[in-house]
């Protein structure tokens, strides 16, 4: 699984920025299909060899309601291809591959794989996270003037609800009572970094399990709380996600409450 996904992810690699950025809708959308058809032939094809029984689920992440509920299915591939991609197209950092096996709802196995810093994200449920081979390891800061705390936001339709209102709300929480406020792109590698303790927290108001999903299990392995901004513990189909270490989810709920 390792190997199939870090030999897509070099083939980008070789090809990153030789490409037309993209000046209309139309391009846009040719340029992602074409990312999207490569990816996902590849990693067919080399995964087919050891595992040809495993099915595949090609998740969409504009497709909300898909994202509510695991695939009815015992066990599958979940893939959104390339996580990252529009700053792939617009020769900008910040792309990468990831791959998630599903077993009974739930992520058994997932790798995250940033061909740039040559980094692989992986983790494997109750055995741990790793970046290559190196076991990772949470942040142990306790002063928040030093915290990076990242926000996130997805492509859920925010026109008829108070999800714009309740991001704005959630970035100005962030300015206010952590040093270092980003928004960095890739979902998953973001996560995988709150893993490897190079993110402090990480909070997103709407639904977007499929973008989480393969930076999920690797923050929870290396010890990470999963919970929603609500203090509750996610699960699939949560329409939002808080992840950092205890003591670090404690001080942003223990903020939410008071303001």
């Amino acid at each position: 699984m390792l190997d199939a996904v870090r030999k897509v992810g070099n083939v980008f690699l070789k090809d990153y920025k030789q490409n037309n950025i993209p000046q209309t809708m139309d391009d846009l959308l040719k340029q992602l299909e074409d990312i999207d058809t490569l990816c996902l032939s590849s990693l067919k094809k080399d995964l087919a060899l050891q595992y040809p029984n495993i099915p595949w689920h090609i998740g969409d992440e504009f497709d909300t309601d898909a994202q509510r509920n695991p695939a009815d299915k015992e066990q599958y591939w979940l893939c959104d291809a390339m996580d990252g991609a529009i700053q792939y197209l617009q020769h900008i950092a910040g792309w990468t591959i990831n791959l998630a096996l599903i077993r009974d709802g739930k992520p058994l196995f997932s790798v995250i794989f940033d061909p740039l810093s040559n980094e692989m994200f992986w983790a494997k449920d109750g055995e741990g996270a790793f970046i290559n081979d190196k076991l990772l390891e949470l942040s142990n800061k306790t002063d928040q003037s030093i915290m990076l705390a990242v926000f996130e936001y997805g492509h859920q339709d925010k026109s008829k609800t108070d999800l714009n209102e309740k991001i704005g709300t959630t970035v100005t929480r962030l300015i206010q009572n952590f040093g270092i406020v980003r928004n960095y792109g890739p979902h998953g590698l973001q996560l995988a970094y709150v893993g490897a303790g190079r993110i402090d927290l990480f909070v997103q108001q709407d639904l977007d399990t499929y973008n989480w999903i393969a930076g999920l299990l690797i923050a929870k392995e290396a010890g990470a709380e999963i919970l929603t901004t609500a203090g509750d513990s996610w699960k699939w189909g949560s329409e939002s996600l808080l992840v950092a270490q205890k003591s670090i989810t404690e001080k942003y709920l223990k903020i939410k409450s008071i303001i």
